[in-house]
């Protein structure tokens, strides 16, 4: 489908191509281009500096062999710029990344055309909120979860001493290991002296079991069944074949919950009824944040379903590779060769960018505006932990870039917000466990 369409002297067609994918040409007289590139011969004619040549005195033909093709070129990087920016408001387009720009040849004295190649945003209405339906986990923070909570605390505060026991759950141990994939080594399976917590999670499920019970000095050959979505695409789904040697096994020595150690906390009365009272209001706290996370996932679950999206490929590759990036950040992995597949993020990416562009068209679509009371707060909880917030909340202000990003986020929870509110609620009795975790 073409359009043709007049924009002072520059003349544009547009072409709809598959999906998202938009070709527009673009042609700018010759005239134009000659009287940009001779005012700007004049002026580099009057503040060039040539050997031989007074400072204004050069002759226009000097001016002219000496720097019309870089001027020239220049002229129609900028009238690229300048005339694609014009075409994309004219017609109305929102590009979705940057164009690839396909220049014509060029020829004296000829109009100058090119096509830009690019993506657009897609256009929708977001469907569906009216039939949104979410339960709302119901949680009681009894004396139980505090306890556990405490104790919790214990252990980030306690001591390791080494045992001459086997090792279970809570336990750290050293180990060797060596991996075999059907009786093959697999890259990075095999470690010397890796300190492991047991029940940490920082390993595989299946790898931590199976340290359980092995004493120091102890070996062991058990099965890992490494999950459908790990990182390595040639490793998932697949089970393979661990020897371990554990080196130490060291029991974890809690400390007492008396006055220092509440004191630690902040809490200088040092009194243990203050210490569990706070515990169990941060408990109470991280429920309820939990219970408006939980149903804001399930809104969106709803919204993925009934919105199909087609999506730019250009916002699919740049979110992969921000996970990738993010993935060998974690990884440890400094070299761009070693990293995980960028295929293994994309459905990921996919799942992100419809998320973002649905979120985006409801705020379009309801015209929700950002709560700058809200903005504020943010902006106090970032600097809060800082020893002088007030000199880091200048900083922020004084950065359109990270105010925009604060804003951003702030309207995209507004946006929840009022999904949330249009649901139809009701309650479900859950168990604290299952709403937060082990």
């Amino acid at each position: 489908m073409y359009e043709d369409t007049a924009l002072t002297d520059v003349q544009v067609s547009l072409e709809t191509g598959n999906g998202l994918e938009r070709r527009m040409r673009v042609e700018v007289p010759a005239g134009r281009i000659e009287a940009e590139v001779e005012s700007r011969l004049k002026t580099a004619g009057r503040t060039a500096k040539l050997k031989g040549f007074r400072p204004g005195k050069i002759p226009a033909s000097v001016v002219r062999q000496r720097f019309g093709a870089q001027i020239r070129q220049e002229v129609l990087q900028d009238v690229v710029q300048s005339s694609y920016s014009e075409a994309i408001v004219r017609e109305k387009l929102r590009p979705a990344g940057n164009p690839r720009i396909e220049a014509d040849a060029i020829a004296d004295g000829a109009a100058f055309a090119y096509t830009a190649v690019f993506e657009v945003y897609p256009e929708f209405t977001v469907g569906g909120v009216d039939a949104l339906a979410a339960e709302r986990p119901e949680v009681a923070v009894g004396d139980a979860e505090v306890e556990r909570t405490i104790e919790r605390l214990q252990r980030q505060r306690g001591s390791w001493a080494d045992v001459k026991r086997a090792a279970a759950v809570g336990d750290r141990v050293v180990v060797d290991f060596d991996g075999t994939l059907k009786g093959e080594p697999i890259e990075g399976g095999k470690a010397e002296g890796v300190t492991i917590v047991i029940g940490d999670g920082r390993m595989l499920p299946d790898f931590e079991a199976g340290l359980v019970g092995v004493g120091p000095g102890g070996e062991k050959t058990f099965p890992v069944k490494f999950p459908a979505d790990y990182h390595e695409p040639s490793l998932r789904d697949q089970t393979v074949s661990f020897a371990v040697v554990v080196r130490e096994v060291a029991g974890r020595e809690l400390p007492a919950v008396d006055a220092d150690f509440i004191k630690g906390y902040g809490i200088e009365s040092g009194d243990p009824a203050e210490f569990r009272r706070l515990v169990r209001e941060n408990l109470e706290r991280e429920v309820a944040a939990k219970i408006q996370s939980e149903l804001r996932r399930q809104v969106l679950e709803q919204l993925l379903e009934r919105n199909p999206v087609d999506l730019p490929s250009v916002l699919v590759t740049r979110e992969a590779q921000a996970l990738q990036t993010e993935g060998m950040r974690n990884l440890g992995i400094q070299d761009v060769k070693d990293a995980p597949a960028l295929a293994a993020y994309e459905d990921v990416a996919r799942r992100r960018v419809r998320l973002g562009l649905i979120i985006g068209a409801l705020i379009r679509d309801q015209e929700i505006k950002v709560d700058q009371s809200r903005v504020d707060a943010r902006l106090d909880e970032l600097c809060r932990p800082y020893e002088k917030p007030d000199e880091v909340r200048r900083l922020y202000l004084q950065n359109p870039e990270l105010m925009s990003q604060i804003e951003s986020s702030v309207m995209e929870e507004q946006a929840l917000a009022w999904l949330v509110e249009r649901a139809k609620v009701t309650g479900k009795p859950v168990a604290f466990a299952e709403l937060m975790g082990p």
